[in-house]
């Protein structure tokens, strides 16, 4: 089959290159075209666009850039349209793509939604949209099939893919002591910062991070980079500070910490798979926060952490509350000897034991071609293609 996968920031693009791997291994005549990043190159497949192009956060910043988000959507109807995929999968990322599942159905391509929209937490209304044009959705989280049960709506559970990615780093991570010189670290203990992978992110919620350095000379401090984030972005901002950007080794800053302040998104649940204590940080454009508060409805807590316990794991510090004190007595409470760091953990072993075992990526992608295979033959598909392909016209308006 010919696969068309959308993921639009970087936890998309981790989670979008164990499916990849997955699939060429269920389907052997796979062809997967894709809109991700370097880890899914790596994986298998042809890169169409980076995420890099298309990722933003928040109302304000979305007007912003504006014409580069209108610009990716027309580009990747064109590419639908000349590839003539037997189906799109999605990756999270719904403001793109529950824009693509929707043209997807007018040309009569099956989407399969991986990672469900996080509806569960605000804008409800997508419900209808999901029902009407995704044809098969496969959730992370558990709480969210109770979600989608109460609308009528068929949900599919294989365990979180996140137990994959850290599995496999666990078999092939060099030592402590190996990753230290590596990195060109002393023995202190380390503090390891996650200020996001989109610009707006670490524009917004890094400089907050950065003013706790001055209160802990004992310890070593390192900023969880992005490559879809310019260089010199992490410098103009940390550049008077002693820290030091690492680009691209998440789980080896998290190996290494003993404490990491987080920006609330996938890797919160990856600091607490890798039992590493957190503090939950989250800041956006005064504007996005009160729309963000206006459509939020009975949802408690941002942070994964939190949701799937269903109570304060972990502290949550967003917008204003992410001050320099705040930060500061939160840590004090988590590093070695803090009061919450032995409860904390307690916890995340409860989490553990929620994901499920590894080989989540490759069930997920296993159930896929089944269901694919389950929808037509080879020779109706081919038919099918054929038939968009010669229905296609150049209109790309939206």
């Amino acid at each position: 089959m010919r696969y068309f996968i959308i993921a639009g920031e970087a936890s998309g693009d981790l989670h979008g290159s164990n499916l990849i791997r997955g699939l060429l291994k269920a389907d052997k005549d796979a062809e997967i075209f894709f809109y991700g990043g370097d880890r899914m190159r790596e994986a298998g497949g042809t890169l169409l666009s980076h995420y890099r192009n298309t990722a933003v956060m928040g109302y304000v910043e979305v007007v912003m850039r504006l014409g580069t988000v209108l610009g990716s959507l027309r580009r990747c109807r064109r590419d639908i349209r000349s590839l003539c995929p037997d189906m799109i999968i999605l990756i999270d990322f719904p403001g793109f793509n529950m824009k693509m599942a929707k043209f997807a159905r007018t040309l009569g391509i099956p989407v399969v939604y991986y990672i469900s929209p996080k509806i569960w937490a605000w804008k409800r209304w997508r419900i209808k949209a999901i029902r009407r044009d995704v044809s098969r959705m496969y959730i992370i989280l558990p709480f969210e099939k109770d979600f989608y049960d109460s609308y009528n709506f068929d949900t599919h559970y294989f365990g979180n893919p996140l137990v994959d990615e850290i599995d496999r780093y666990h078999r092939s991570a060099p030592s402590g002591v190996r990753l230290r010189e590596s990195l060109g670290l002393d023995e202190r203990p380390v503090i390891s910062l996650f200020p996001g992978s989109r610009r707006d992110e670490v524009r917004r919620i890094l400089p907050p991070m950065l003013s706790v350095i001055k209160y802990y000379p004992d310890y070593q401090f390192l900023i969880a980079a992005s490559d879809s984030v310019a260089s010199d972005l992490y410098q103009s901002i940390a550049g008077s500070y002693d820290v030091k950007p690492v680009f691209n080794r998440s789980y080896d800053l998290l190996a290494l910490s003993e404490v990491a302040v987080v920006k609330s998104g996938t890797s919160t649940l990856e600091a607490a798979l890798m039992n590493v204590p957190q503090i939950v940080c989250y800041k956006v454009s005064p504007i996005s926060f009160l729309i963000g508060k206006m459509l939020i409805r009975g949802i408690r807590f941002v942070s994964l952490v939190n949701l799937l316990m269903d109570k304060q794991v972990v502290k949550e510090l967003l917008q204003g509350q992410m001050k320099e004190r705040n930060l500061v007595n939160e840590i004090n409470s988590i590093i070695t000897g803090g009061w919450k760091r032995h409860i904390m953990k307690n916890n995340y072993a409860t989490i553990s034991s929620m994901m499920c075992k590894p080989g989540v990526s490759d069930r997920v992608a296993g159930d896929i071609v089944k269901y694919g295979n389950s929808l037509q033959g080879v020779s109706t598909r081919e038919e099918g293609r054929r038939s968009r392909s010669d229905g296609f016209s150049g209109n790309d308006s939206f």
